[in-house]
């Protein structure tokens, strides 16, 4: 199995950054490469579309409100993996109230491709998503 971890430090507290992305069918908010998100089951599946027009349906896996983080699976989409699973958690930055580290993590069998070329792939994601991220909290 393998795995990838990008982190950010952005210019909001905590409450404001979990705010903006800690709904499950949020991304369209905040990252370019989600045009559009439908709740499905209750709120329980997203699906997706980027602008190209690709479909992901993600189901969320697992909430917590409270520590500010949110797990969830790939049901269906165009990337070489099987076995998907990724947690965003935002973090306190100690002694700053105007910032927060945002974690982006997941871990995946590599599927009809290396393991280091989907690492890169979704490193890519999570780092060009918090990058847009920290563009939209800095406006």
């Amino acid at each position: 199995m393998a795995s990838t971890s990008v982190s950010r430090t952005v210019p909001a507290s905590p409450d404001q950054v979990w705010s903006l992305i800690g709904g499950f069918d949020a991304l369209p908010d905040w990252l370019p490469y989600i045009s559009a998100s439908t709740a499905l089951e209750g709120g329980r599946v997203r699906r997706l579309t980027n602008p190209d027009g690709d479909v992901i349906v993600e189901r969320l896996v697992g909430f917590d409100e409270a520590e500010r983080h949110y797990s969830y699976a790939i049901l269906e989409a165009p990337f070489p993996v099987d076995g998907y699973l990724s947690t965003i958690r935002v973090h306190t930055v100690p002694g700053r109230d105007d910032l927060a580290e945002v974690q982006w993590s997941g871990r995946f069998h590599a599927k009809g491709a290396t393991d280091e070329e989907v690492v890169e792939l979704f490193t890519g994601i999570y780092a060009d998503g918090l990058d847009a991220l920290h563009k939209a909290l800095a406006s």
